[in-house]
């Protein structure tokens, strides 16, 4: 809900791939020309020696930059306890009555909210660079967002079967909450290259995404300790009416609001342009036209956010249907899945900051093979167990186990196991994700560059789910459905390893 410059010294992959692939970031050769009134690619690359940002600029102060991490730990705990661990097993289960039929609902909603990302994250990215400042534009998305979270409240038990207003405006909730965050987190990303030195790029996008997991450990342990297993649940709320699943709209709501406040007091802001909103808007489209246009010259940019795209829907599936996979098959109630939803935040934290250790000492590219690899391999374990199988081998329902609180059988903690080695892969390559971008992208056009890094996570993100939703109503099988995230991942390795090199490309002359 989360860097940079490769080293060479003996490490396993060295001879796999060209020498190329792990050099330090550099501009390309060829016809290529930087604009003129912009910092051209060698300041970009002096940058790595004197401390500088990418941009030419002095680094934000440490408070600056802890503070724009912190935003990660204020707006994501949503995504974990939402839209994976908690709300979306609930609205499965229960709101629709149905695990087959609610995971199909989920993923075709995420995916009407995917297209509109698709449609107008590049948009607002190029305009939010032509105007220069972009926590107005954080702060617009953050406001609309609150109430969003709010309304998921009053989604109640058995609302799906009746497929009335109050069900619409839920899924609109969710749709509209979906897009500020993912809206948000286009300036968010692209702030990143201006606040930190490029050797730092690794660790502090790894911070922001441990701050993500940590933040969701504890809103978790709130939902475990305050409403599921309390006695009596805080501010007196109803089990029976399952307040204490649908109470984590408001607390994600609360969440946001509280610990956003650092990040627009403390994180500069880029420099403003001083054109008028009318004139940032028109500069933006006509910027982002002509990147368009010439995305020939940006190929291996292009070449890799199209990787990315494909890796990405991957990645959404096993995010946002692990959870209702696991609640389905297992059918565990809400205890079970907010202890699984804890224990998978600590170790995806500890991923975050490793992966971004990696990405300091490896380089992005070689992070993001390393977790895409690790991925596939191990989500087919995951898809291989069920209440009788094992690593699909008949295993008795009654097989030794470990004694433990929750998770009782030996199916369940093999299960949980692979889920924690995915959660590792997942978040290193979540931040390496972006560095990558950060390494390789325009320093002057960054902001452009993240919002179509947006648009490549977004693209095609609908098919993800749209593709799980087909498949699991067609089989009627959460199993086969599930399967589909590995052919994604696959495609979008294959792109990355043949296609893309970690090298930074000029800004074309307009």
């Amino acid at each position: 809900m989360f860097r940079q410059g490769p080293q060479t010294a003996g490490v396993g992959w060295q001879g796999c791939l060209p020498r190329s692939c792990f050099a330090p970031p550099r501009r390309c050769n060829g016809d290529e020309e930087p604009r003129g009134n912009k910092m051209s690619g060698l300041a970009a690359e002096a940058a790595q020696d004197t401390g500088l940002t990418v941009a030419g600029t002095r680094p934000a102060s440490t408070l600056g930059q802890f503070s724009w991490a912190l935003y990660q730990w204020a707006r994501d705990p949503y995504f974990l306890i939402v839209n994976i661990y908690v709300f979306a097993p609930y609205f499965s289960n229960v709101v629709v009555g149905d695990p087959v039929k609610g995971q199909a609902l989920w993923g075709y909603t995420t995916s009407v909210a995917a297209v509109f990302m698709a449609l107008f994250s590049p948009v607002l990215g190029a305009i939010a660079d032509a105007g220069g400042r972009r926590k107005p534009w954080i702060l617009a998305c953050t406001l609309i967002s609150l109430p969003c979270m709010w309304m998921l409240w009053f989604a109640t038990p058995g609302m799906g079967a009746e497929a009335g207003t109050g069900l619409w405006v839920i899924l609109l909730a969710l749709i509209l909450a979906a897009l500020m965050s993912e809206f948000s987190a286009v300036f968010h990303n692209a702030m990143l290259p201006g606040i930190a030195s490029e050797r730092r790029l690794g660790a502090l996008s790894g911070l922001g995404l441990a701050l993500t997991n940590l933040g969701g450990i504890i809103t978790l342990l709130i939902v475990l300790l305050a409403f599921t297993q309390a006695e009596i649940p805080l501010f007196g709320l109803d089990r029976a009416l399952h307040e204490h699943d649908r109470v984590v709209g408001p607390l994600s709501a609360l969440w946001l609001f509280a610990f956003c406040l650092p990040f627009f007091l403390f994180t500069p802001d880029g420099v403003p342009s001083h054109r008028t909103a009318v004139q940032a808007v028109r500069v933006g489209l006509a910027t982002l036209a002509g990147t368009l246009r010439q995305l020939k010259h940006y190929r291996n940019v292009g070449a890799y956010l199209g990787a990315r795209m494909i890796f990405g829907d991957g990645w959404i599936v096993m995010l946002y249907f692990g959870g209702i996979y696991a609640a389905g098959v297992f059918k565990w109630g809400a205890a079970e899945l907010t202890v699984y939803g804890i224990l998978n935040s600590i170790v995806a934290a500890l991923g975050a900051l490793v992966g971004g250790w990696l990405d300091d000492r490896l380089g992005s590219r070689r992070t993001l093979q390393i977790s895409l690899l690790g991925c596939i391999v191990v989500g087919l374990g995951t898809i291989s167990i069920t209440p009788t199988e094992i690593f699909f081998m008949a295993v008795p329902a009654d097989a030794p186990a470990l004694a433990v609180p929750v998770f009782h059988s030996l199916h369940e903690q093999v299960y949980v196991g692979l889920v924690f080695l995915i959660a590792i892969f997942i978040t290193s390559g979540i931040a390496s994700s972006r560095t990558m971008l950060a390494r390789i992208a325009p320093p002057e056009m960054m902001t452009e560059f993240f919002g179509l890094f947006a648009l490549s996570g977004n693209a095609t993100s609908f098919m993800g789910p749209l593709l799980l939703a087909v498949v699991t109503e067609a089989f009627h099988s959460q199993r086969i459905g599930f399967l589909t995230c590995q052919v994604f991942l696959i495609v979008g390795l294959v792109i990355l390893t043949l296609f893309v090199r970690e090298e930074r490309t000029a800004a074309a002359a307009h």
